[in-house]
């Protein structure tokens, strides 16, 4: 059997056995045949809302906010429609901002990249730093006790348009909706403490949960606690590039809600029994840019991996594991992933990525992993406390005289786009 994976721009070919191999891939759905026309439709007919341009007008301040490089959100498509709507409103009223999060700031040929150069000729861009409190604004605190502070650009506008994608997330839930603000604009401590170790080790943070979540339900109180004005939400299919397969627009809950439940449909996918062997891409540029994003490949995987089972997660890695950021510094911080929770799940240990190392941590606690990827050295991948796959037919061959030759084998060919699960246990 030959496969191709998602990996990078161009994919990775492999070649499999004809038997015990379960492929498990979302449900194609076509892309928009008229993309332009149909966010023109949704803004103009949302959900629980006035249409945008009647939200909007020209005396207002209009911020919005945007996915960075990290995310496949097409915002050279989403945003000149979404703008048109705005005409009204005079441009030096307008902010666009990007919503970072924790990530680093996005370099002016990526911005260029994502938004076009209209775009970024035209406008005002700010791009969000949670570290400086001087740009960050309190609104008070959660149930779960953590400030809320935002991007200060942001809260003070008087017009709020939330942008971004939905597909299932591994900790939140579902990507998406309250996401634009928690983490895209938060302050970096509230990130910290969205993502700590006690919210994360809640059985309700995982795949496909929003209520009984408590990381999404931080999440929507926060965004809802900056009276955002507008949601503008798509979905994608697998294409290159990728086609807009449904637009969500209008109130936040309910759009969100909506693509939630339509999105569900497509990459939430039953199987019978968990697998021996389960090898996943991290579904493609720009997705598996470097080793932290592709701990989302992993835990796909784990969700039908067995116990001592083995992983085996492609991922292109052309931005490392990164340099920046503090994911590489808390993986050395231990030897083994049993030690390396017992370090995170240390009263008052708070660090920025925390969240990646202990999700990698917990899945290797019950399985092994193995990178394919074509920037890091076979050291590097030992240095993150993984194993490293030259090619993933060879340890493919390993791991089944490990197993046994009937070992079962399950191929994820386009990563966390599809979030497989044990039936009965959804």
């Amino acid at each position: 059997m030959r496969l191709k994976l998602a990996y990078g721009r161009d994919g990775l070919w492999v070649d499999l056995p004809d038997r015990n191999v379960t492929v498990v891939e979302p449900r194609f759905v076509a892309g928009l045949p008229d993309e332009k026309a149909a966010i023109t439709q949704a803004l103009r007919r949302p959900l629980s809302s006035l249409p945008l341009r009647e939200l909007a007008a020209p005396k207002d301040t209009v911020a919005i906010l945007f996915s960075d490089i990290t995310r496949p959100t097409p915002n050279n498509r989403l945003l000149p429609p979404l703008l048109a709507e705005l005409s009204h409103v005079p441009r030096k009223r307008i902010t666009l901002i990007n919503a970072t999060g924790m990530h680093r700031a996005n370099t002016e040929e990526e911005l260029r990249g994502i938004l076009g150069d209209a775009i970024v000729d035209g406008y005002r861009i700010l791009q969000h730093d949670g570290s400086k409190q001087d740009e960050l604004v309190n609104l008070g605190r959660t149930r779960f006790g953590h400030e809320i502070l935002v991007n200060r650009a942001y809260a003070e506008a008087t017009v709020k348009i939330l942008t971004g994608f939905i597909e299932p997330h591994f900790f939140a839930g579902f990507s998406g909706g309250p996401k634009a603000v928690l983490p895209g604009v938060a302050g970096a401590r509230l990130v910290l403490e969205n993502h700590s170790a006690g919210m994360l080790d809640d059985p309700g943070a995982t795949w496909g949960v929003t209520g009984g979540n408590p990381v999404w339900e931080e999440m929507l109180e926060a965004a809802l606690k900056t009276a955002p004005t507008f949601l503008l939400n798509v979905t994608l299919n697998n294409e290159t590039p990728r086609a807009i397969t449904g637009i969500y627009a209008g109130d936040l809950r309910a759009a969100h809600q909506a693509g939630t439940a339509a999105i569900r449909q497509t990459a939430m996918v039953a199987v019978d029994a968990p697998f021996d062997i389960v090898i996943t891409s991290n579904s493609g540029y720009p997705l598996d840019l470097n080793l932290y994003q592709a701990v989302k490949g992993m835990s796909a995987a784990a969700q039908v991996v067995r116990e001592g089972g083995s992983i085996i997660v492609a991922a292109e890695c052309w931005d490392g594991i990164p340099d920046h950021g503090e994911y590489k510094n808390i993986l050395r911080m231990a030897s083994s992933p049993q030690a390396l929770l017992k370090v995170l799940r240390q009263p008052g240990f708070l660090m920025v990525d925390q969240w990646e190392a202990q999700l990698q941590a917990q899945i290797q606690c019950r399985a092994d992993i193995y990178v394919r990827n074509s920037y890091l050295s076979d050291k590097e991948i030992r240095a993150a406390l993984l194993h490293p796959c030259r090619q993933i037919e060879e340890t493919l061959a390993e791991l089944l005289a490990r197993y046994g030759p009937d070992a079962r084998i399950c191929v994820l060919p386009e990563g966390p786009q599809t979030i497989p699960y044990i039936e009965g246990r959804q």
